[in-house]
């Protein structure tokens, strides 16, 4: 019996010895997004930074789109994954003060798949896809900035015209735009 109680004693001290105070076992979330991030297909209009190369929670999306309203604009996106991650989607902001009907000027973003459409299955190749089609097809029934989308729906060459206005940075209506051309 005494024999018994020293074996399991061993394998309890086995059990700890192992693991050092740097190694730290992965989440959920990061082992997801690391998945997600290899299995990433960018179209050629995007690319992502990594500020901290070991901390793929936290990163940068850059679209650039090639055509429409927005061609030749440089927009960035962070991105914030949480520990609930798959099952709650990332943060997404924008970082570039855009004209823009389904992003206000706080950065936030009206994209159903990060808010009540968000499924699990769902990864962040979906969600660079969901930007950049936002940048392609903005979608006035659905705003964040009401008065981009009044502009878009009755009058779009003025929207034209106030998106390359910003773009070149400057001032639409009341609210000043930083340059982000490429």
């Amino acid at each position: 019996m005494i024999k018994l109680f020293s074996l399991k004693q061993q394998k309890k001290d086995g059990e700890a010895s192992p693991k050092t105070a740097n190694q730290k076992k992965a989440s959920a979330a990061q082992l997801r997004i690391a998945k997600d991030i290899n299995e990433l297909n960018l179209p050629k209009t995007c690319t992502t930074e990594f500020p901290d190369p070991d901390d793929l929670l936290n990163f940068k999306l850059i679209i650039c789109p090639d055509e429409g309203f927005y061609r030749t604009g440089r927009f960035v996106f962070s991105f914030k994954v949480g520990p609930n991650y798959p099952h709650e989607p990332p943060k997404v902001k924008c970082e570039t003060q855009v004209y823009h009907p389904n992003i206000d000027q706080q950065g936030n973003v009206c994209l159903n798949i990060l808010r009540e459409d968000w499924k699990p299955v769902l990864t962040i190749n979906s969600i660079v896809y969901g930007l950049q089609y936002l940048f392609l097809e903005p979608n006035p029934e659905d705003p964040l900035n009401k008065e981009a989308a009044d502009v878009l729906t009755t009058n779009r060459r003025l929207f034209e015209q106030n998106v390359q206005k910003a773009m070149r940075g400057g001032f639409v209506g009341g609210t000043y735009f930083d340059r982000c051309l490429k």
